[in-house]
This record gives C-alpha cells, sequence and structure tokens, in this order.
C-alpha cells in the first residue's frame, strides 16, 4: 500500500526522522494560512501517488503568502502528469505547504526488501534529488549500501559508514547518523517494504532534514497497523484494482490487450512471460490466489471484462488445491451472466481436469481450449489482434 508525502512524513516524525515544518491544505485560502504560520517563504507540493512532480509543475515556491494562495490555486483540481502517472495523470486534491529551506546539498536514502540477500538494504547516494534508477544504470558506484542483519537491527557504525561515504562531517555526520537510525526505526516498526527520501536535505546550516519522503507498506501486515490502514487512499488507485482488492483478488493494470486470469504469482508472471513471447502484451496481472472459489472467479471475471483494453483473454489454471471442475463452474457462471463478447483461451491442468473440460464443453459457451500454455499463448495473441 502507498501513502502521500505528508502522511510519510507524519509517520516518519512519529520516531524521531526531522522533517520541515508544514502542513496539508485541500483550498487555496488554506495555504495562505499556513503560509502566514510557517513562511513567508514556503514550498507548495501537490500530493499524489506519483514522482516526478516538480517537473510536471506540481511543486513551486512561494515568497509570500498571497503567493501561496495563487499557486494553491493553480496546482489543485490539476491533472499533474509525471513519468510515473502515465499521460491521463492524476488529479491533485491536497497540497503540501512546507517552509522553504537554505539548501546546500541534497542526497538519497533509501531502505528496501533485498530479496537476494533476504534482508534489508540502506542505500544513501550523493547524488538526491535524481531517479535513483538513473543512477543506479548510469554511475552505479555512487549508491552506497548497508545490508542489515534483522537478528541485530541497523548498528551505529552502518550508519556512520554511510555518513562517511556521503562526504559528511562533524555535527551533521552526527545528526545523519542519527536520521538514519531513526529513519531504520520507522521502517522496520510500520512493516514498510520501502521507505525513501529523496531528497535528503543538508541545509547550508548543517542540519539534516527530509525534504521528501515515500513509504510503500506490506499488504499483509496492514492487520497490525489500523492507523496505517486507515491512510489508503482509494482515489489514487485504479478502480479495477480496488474492485479487485475487495474480493481478496490481485489486480494489476497493465499496457496491452490481452486479458490474463491465472491462480498464482509464479504462474501469472510466466503467463505473462509467453504472451509476450507469442508477439502479444498483457492487459493486466490478475492472480485469483490458491483459495479461489466459484465466486472469487465470477468476480474475477466481472473484473476481467471491465477492462476496456482487453480484446481477448486467457485464462490460465493449474488445479493443486484448487479443483479445475470447481474453476470450470465458475467461469461459466460468469459468462453467462456478464454476456460476454470478447473471445476466450482456455487452459486447465490438474486436479479434476477432465471433469473441468466436460463442464466447459457441455456449457455451450464459445471457448477456445488449449493443452499446453505454448498453444494458449498462440492461440489467444491473434484473436487480441
Amino acid at each position: 500500500m502507498k501513502i502521500h508525502e505528508f502522511q510519510a512524513k507524519g509517520i516518519l516524525a512519529k520516531f524521531g526522522v526531522p522533517i520541515p515544518k508544514g502542513e496539508v491544505a485541500e483550498t487555496p485560502g488554506q495555504a495562505r494560512e499556513i503560509a502566514s504560520k510557517i513562511g513567508p517563504r514556503v514550498v507548495v507540493k501537490a500530493q499524489v501517488h506519483a514522482g516526478g512532480r516538480g517537473k510536471g509543475g506540481g511543486v513551486k515556491l512561494a515568497n509570500n503568502p498571497e503567493e501561496a494562495e495563487k499557486l494553491a490555486d493553480e496546482i489543485l483540481g490539476m491533472k499533474l502528469v509525471t513519468h510515473q502517472t502515465g499521460p491521463e495523470g492524476k488529479l491533485v486534491k491536497r497540497v503540501l505547504v512546507e517552509e522553504a529551506l537554505d539548501i546546500d546539498r541534497e542526497l538519497y536514502i533509501g531502505i528496501v526488501i533485498d530479496r537476494a540477500t533476504e534482508s534489508p538494504v540502506v542505500m544513501a547516494s550523493p547524488e538526491g534529488g535524481m531517479e535513483i534508477e538513473k543512477v543506479a544504470a548510469e554511475t552505479p558506484e555512487l549508491i552506497f549500501k548497508e545490508y542489515i542483519n534483522i537478528a541485530t537491527g541497523f548498528r551505529d557504525f552502518q550508519a556512520r559508514n554511510l555518513g562517511f561515504k556521503l562526504g559528511l562531517q562533524g555535527n551533521t555526520l552526527k545528526q545523519a547518523v542519527k536520521f538514519l537510525l531513526a529513519l531504520y526505526k520507522a521502517f522496520e516498526s510500520s512493516d514498510a517494504s520501502l521507505a525513501e527520501i529523496n531528497p535528503l536535505l543538508i541545509t547550508k546550516q548543517g542540519d539534516v532534514l527530509a525534504l521528501d519522503a515515500k513509504m510503500n507498506f506490506d499488504d499483509n501486515a496492514l492487520a497490525r497497523h489500523p492507523e496505517i490502514k486507515n491512510m489508503r487512499d482509494f482515489s489514487e488507485e485504479d478502480e479495477l484494482e480496488v474492485e479487485a482488492s475487495k474480493f481478496g483478488l490481485n489486480y494489476i493494470k497493465l499496457d496491452g490487450n490481452v486479458g490474463c486470469m491465472v491462480n498464482g504469482a509464479g504462474l501469472a508472471m510466466a503467463t505473462m512471460d509467453i504472451i509476450m513471447h507469442s508477439g502479444g502484451m498483457p492487459a493486466n496481472f490478475l492472480d485469483v490466489g490458491g483459495g479461489v472459489s466459484e465466486e472469487s472467479v465470477k468476480s474475477a471475471f466481472k473484473i476481467l471484462v471491465s477492462d476496456k483494453d482487453v480484446k481477448a483473454a486467457l485464462v490460465n489454471i493449474f488445479g493443486g488445491i484448487v479443483r479445475c471442475d470447481m474453476v470450470a463452474n465458475g467461469i461459466v457462471k460468469a459468462a453467462r451472466n456478464l454476456d460476454l463478447k470478447i473471445p476466450m483461451v482456455l487452459r486447465l491442468e490438474g486436479t479434476n481436469v477432465e471433469l473441468g473440460k466436460k463442464i466447459l464443453e457441455e456449457s455451450g459457451l464459445s471457448f477456445s481450449a488449449a493443452s499446453s500454455m505454448k498453444e494458449a499463448a498462440e492461440k489467444v495473441v491473434p484473436l487480441a489482434k
């Protein structure tokens, strides 16, 4: 789950991470009032779930409260387009009004889970304000890492090592070490999957603050953090993804035209790969999971065909715990209720597969069957075109 910058900063502040003074405004008048309290110079920042806001015109400097009001009026209600929003952009409903600070250096700090080492890793770079992916591709030697032993946690000496590599000294180094340790505590305690500060600000006075903040959280741990779960902004998410979450389905919108319904994330990725290998492009990642039921299959079908970009669909089910006959019944019921008009290719394998195939054959519905993933992909890609 993603949250807004102002929400992430609220969480970080509770763990002692220094942040600039600021408040959220939903009207230009509120922006002026906030600037009057913390200004006069402030930064007005659009609050959407996307990076690159400054380049898209969503981050602007105001020299006085009147200018803050004017800029907030320009940003609120705009469709902010960045490299992460896509051409459709995101509607700005609120802005963060923060004190403007004297910038000396901008650094990068990020914490993620490294799958290769099965541990958190703290990353630091002197190239703050840039996309970390670009830094990794062009100058990987400028990304410094400290891997965390989860039994002992993030140690002082590891934080100092990163500070030294960033060229920090004296009181600024001490502040940076304290900052890093507090950031990791916030990351660990909130079951975050990402905590990113880009940029980490070093002021001309040598102070260290989180000028920006981004946090993502492990969905499976949100039951332990109801206060974070309540921060979810459904308006920032794809409508079909929100609908899928209501039924325990994993759905991610993609850019292609071949709908994919599978059971299991590994099978989903393999299915998308083979569709692309056959010259097609998947329109989504729709995983009904291992505990799929007839009702969840019906719900998945409804979501699948609600995507106007889907021109053909591939259902690829491997019945282990899940029975193929149960899946087939769900498919038949969904197809009859939804008046399916897109071509459908089905590949069932595993438990009760013959019974599942019989149900589909006797349904009177028009499906194209495949006995292998390769055959299924080769059938569905031309149908989508």
